[in-house]
């Protein structure tokens, strides 16, 4: 659900923000009231702003009071939450931007920063971080801190959590054990093939594949280069002597769009995928559907089970890969128009270190919202006696907020599975771009105009839905005349000045 969900807020904003106004703003560098102005004994107020991508939990305020309490006594700071639903999101941060309204910390979701950043909406944190940010800058390590970097700046910190992706296929159980399906022996697209034929042969009203949500294809969730943030010119197979090229006139997207089409023709994918509103998670517990593919990471075939009620297994089929989009899809950030730098940062800072803080932040009141399992982990906990995560009054997404690495494990979860992400996040092959950010304010019409036919061309192709053969060339030639090949160009000429300073590439 994680990875759905932020891959489509992150796409609402991105799409959002780009076309709206560019105006550059105050960086925040030189704002004394953030600076050395405040007492030390005065409590001062912050206020904190994060999308709800649920309906917004009834114990919110709750939460809230019980965090101020550790708070004020560790740094002198009260929180004010301003929770804004995830649809309005962009709209909201925009008129708090452009009328100057108080805001101390902001969620940052990847679709937004470059943007942000250009529009002088965020400050810089190198100081802060070394001066308040101790705990984060040990939390998440050198590499994956100087990964935000823009123009030799940090300007969000990403959340701890899987910082890689590895992309692979999710089935149902009960249908891979009543076939006796080997899973280890899907290593391939073909084998994929074969698992899906034998679903459409034998189940009757299942759908063999679906996408990953409504409004994504096939493609959005199996991913062989790096995406360098929006698809607008890509890195091969992660590296290609840091050359980027046209996604849309690469071999292998043909290819995949082609096995895609055949797929559709033989009835193994969802016919109406364009136009499809039922989510996935509907899709698989009503027991119309049998798999679809997701960017994975450990733990997350016992994620999808609860998300959709039904028993799930994945297979990677791609191998993990560390891209600044895969770090850049939750941060946090320092408005321009707040007035309480050091307070922000010192919070933020408890945000990574304060098991307390981030406990509930993720889960809620101890007693209330979750209860200790009683066995001899202490961080395995359970929803109290006849409450579960709809019923308890609190749910929130964990990945969005601090340290999940400090974040107790729900019972029947597996009890390792933050010691597994750590491992997952350091073996995970990094992409020869890891760390660069486009900045798009320079081809921010073209940008817009090629935003456009990938709208209209993207989801068809890339679904089976129309015949590649012919909608494929046709795709090409409009991104060629919304002005494509200069954004390659501007992201080619950004991506050599920033390896210039990079001695790791």
């Amino acid at each position: 659900m994680k990875k759905t969900m932020s891959g489509a807020i992150a796409l609402l904003m991105c799409c959002a923000l780009i076309l709206s106004a560019c105006g550059k703003g105050n960086d925040g560098s030189n704002n004394e009231a953030g600076k050395g102005n405040q007492s030390e004994d005065k409590i001062e107020e912050i206020t904190i702003a994060f999308p709800l991508v649920t309906t917004s939990p009834k114990d919110l305020q709750l939460v809230e009071d019980q965090i101020n309490r550790i708070a004020e006594e560790k740094i002198k700071t009260r929180v004010k939450f301003l929770p804004i639903n995830g649809g309005d999101w962009v709209q909201r941060m925009n008129l708090i931007f452009s009328g100057g309204e108080a805001l101390d910390l902001t969620y940052v979701a990847g679709g937004m920063y470059s943007n942000m950043v250009a529009k002088g909406q965020l400050i810089p944190l190198d100081e802060l971080l070394t001066q308040y940010g101790e705990g984060i800058m040990s939390s998440l390590g050198e590499k994956y801190v100087n990964a935000t970097k823009v123009n030799g700046s940090i300007y969000g910190v990403a959340t701890l959590r899987d910082l890689a992706g590895s992309y692979g296929l999710t089935m149902r159980k009960d249908l891979v054990d009543k076939y006796n399906i080997d899973i280890d022996a899907i290593q391939t697209l073909d084998d994929v093939a074969n698992v899906l034929k034998t679903i459409k042969d034998n189940e009757p009203g299942v759908v063999p594949l679906v996408p990953g949500a409504p409004g994504q294809s096939f493609r959005d969730n199996f991913v062989f280069y790096d995406s360098l943030a929006d698809n607008m010119g890509v890195l091969p197979n992660h590296d290609n002597g840091l050359k980027v090229v046209n996604l849309y006139e690469m071999p292998e997207y043909k290819a995949f769009v082609e096995r895609i089409r055949e797929w559709y023709l033989n009835g193994y994918v969802l016919q109406d995928a364009v136009t499809n509103k039922t989510t996935t998670f509907e899709l698989i517990g009503a027991g119309k559907a049998f798999s679809y593919l997701a960017l994975q990471k450990p733990g997350f075939a016992a994620q999808e089970t609860k998300a959709s009620g039904t028993e799930m297994v994945a297979k990677e089929l791609l191998a993990p890969v560390a891209t600044t989009s895969n770090i850049t899809g939750a941060m946090w950030g320092i408005p321009a128009n707040s007035k309480n730098h050091e307070k922000a940062m010192k919070f933020l800072n408890l945000m990574y270190t304060d098991k307390d803080i981030v406990n509930l932040f993720d889960w809620g009141i101890e007693g209330t919202h979750y209860v200790k399992a009683g066995s001899a982990d202490d961080h395995i906990i359970s929803y109290p006696e006849g409450k579960d995560a709809a019923s308890v009054g609190y749910n929130m997404m964990g990945w969005m907020f601090g340290n999940q690495f400090l974040s107790y494990v729900m019972q029947n979860d597996d009890p390792d599975i933050w010691v597994k992400t750590n491992e997952f996040n350091q073996n995970a092959k990094p992409s020869k771009a890891l760390g660069f950010v486009f900045d798009g304010t320079a081809v921010k019409t073209e940008y817009a105009a090629v935003s456009n036919v990938v709208t209209q061309y993207r989801l068809p192709i890339e679904t089976g839905s129309v015949d590649p053969a012919k909608m494929l060339p046709e795709f090409i030639a409009k991104l060629k005349a919304a002005g494509i090949d200069k954004i390659i160009a501007e992201k080619q000429k950004q991506l050599d000045e920033w390896a210039k300073g990079n001695s790791a590439q």
